[in-house]
């Protein structure tokens, strides 16, 4: 992680600690909100979270996206929200990465897409991994080459959500950066 990254996520932790609230909870405040343009979102963090401007300017950077992966959490998918959002939570705890949402799915990139996260049916949610060297079994699945993912863990609640898991996505983490 360079430098820029590593007092980006800093930051980001700081506005977690001093508003008491994560990233995907801080995000959904903002959405509720109402307000769609950058500088209204802006004051609307300085003000009810108690922000300056360059942590309130952060926080709306940080939250964008979030949004367009709402639509996949609708109807009969919406009760693997929690999955989605617990993910990203840890996610974030291993530095900056982009997260770009997709019709289905959502994409997390560094330099290069590590992961991809999102409902497979109305009752199974996966994690696509991108990663070398790493053999599948047990519930970490090996996919055929040349697919956009290199492995998947399938999921049905956020309790699957384990130390196993989240060692195999920093892996692709890792190798991402």
């Amino acid at each position: 992680m360079d430098a820029v990254e590593k007092a980006l996520a800093t930051q980001i932790a700081n506005i977690e600690k001093k508003t008491g609230k994560s990233l995907p909870e801080l995000a959904a405040i903002l959405r509720s909100s109402g307000l769609e343009k950058h500088g209204e979102l802006r004051e609307f963090a300085k003000s009810t979270f108690g922000l300056g401007h360059g942590d309130a300017n952060t926080l709306v950077h940080a939250s964008a996206g979030k949004a367009e992966s709402d639509e996949i959490y609708v109807g009969p998918k919406a009760h693997m929200r929690p999955i989605h959002d617990l993910l990203l939570q840890q996610i974030g705890a291993f530095g900056q990465f982009e997260v770009a949402p997709k019709k289905g799915y959502v994409s997390l990139r560094r330099k290069k897409q590590f992961a991809m996260i999102g409902p497979a049916t109305n009752t199974r949610f996966e994690v696509g991994l991108n990663m070398k060297g790493v053999a599948g079994g047990g519930r970490l699945e090996e996919l055929p080459p040349k697919g956009m993912c290199s492995h998947k863990v399938k999921l049905t609640s956020a309790e699957e959500v384990d130390g196993e898991l989240l060692g195999w996505i920093r892996a692709a983490f890792d190798q991402a950066g």
